[in-house]
């Protein structure tokens, strides 16, 4: 498992816009494609969730079909590089839609140097878990000072600490 987790999370990726451009992304941070697989399944690869979630990054049946028509792929949700490759995919179309609709096409997940917060990083693991319909970032113009800063609406907060608590605590390398 380790072995898809790392390789799907290296790769650059191009998908197919809404407007039939492309889209490059950049690789994902392997402590998150790894976080994200572990609090969805714990690394088990056989897993079929009763919300109809399959395999080790949980896709649902929706996802497999968005994402391979996204990124002209014909991944098996039910095979661990198929299942990690689709779950990747969509971790890349989430940094790109959120990057893209709300950070003016930046994709850096990492925390801002001042505010130490990551809010392009919590956006991408909210909706990977509640969908992107149910994740909202707003910008807030303060009228005193002109001042404008963003506003998180994010329906899974503990889901999102989880996982950014595991991409440092990295419970796999003593259980695998």
């Amino acid at each position: 498992m380790d072995a898809a987790l790392v390789a799907a999370a290296g790769k650059t990726r191009t998908f197919t816009l809404s407007n039939g451009g492309k889209d490059t992304m950049p690789p994902l941070p392997t402590a998150l494609v790894k976080a994200v697989a572990w609090q969805e399944s714990g690394w088990q690869s056989a897993i079929l969730a009763c919300d109809g979630g399959i395999g080790l990054m949980q896709v649902m049946p929706g996802t497999v079909t968005m994402m391979n028509n996204k990124f002209g792929t014909t991944s098996d949700p039910k095979t661990v590089e198929g299942n990690v490759q689709l779950g990747t995919q969509l971790l890349d179309w989430l940094v790109a839609y959120y990057g893209d609709s709300c950070f003016g096409g930046n994709y850096d997940l990492s925390p801002d140097p001042v505010s130490g917060k990551t809010p392009l990083l919590d956006l991408v693991i909210a909706a990977y878990n509640a969908g992107a319909g149910n994740v909202h970032y707003n910008t807030v113009t303060d009228l005193a000072t002109g001042a404008v800063s963003g506003v998180s609406q994010i329906p899974n907060p503990s889901y999102v600490a989880n996982v950014k608590a595991l991409m440092t605590r990295a419970p796999w390398t003593a259980a695998h």
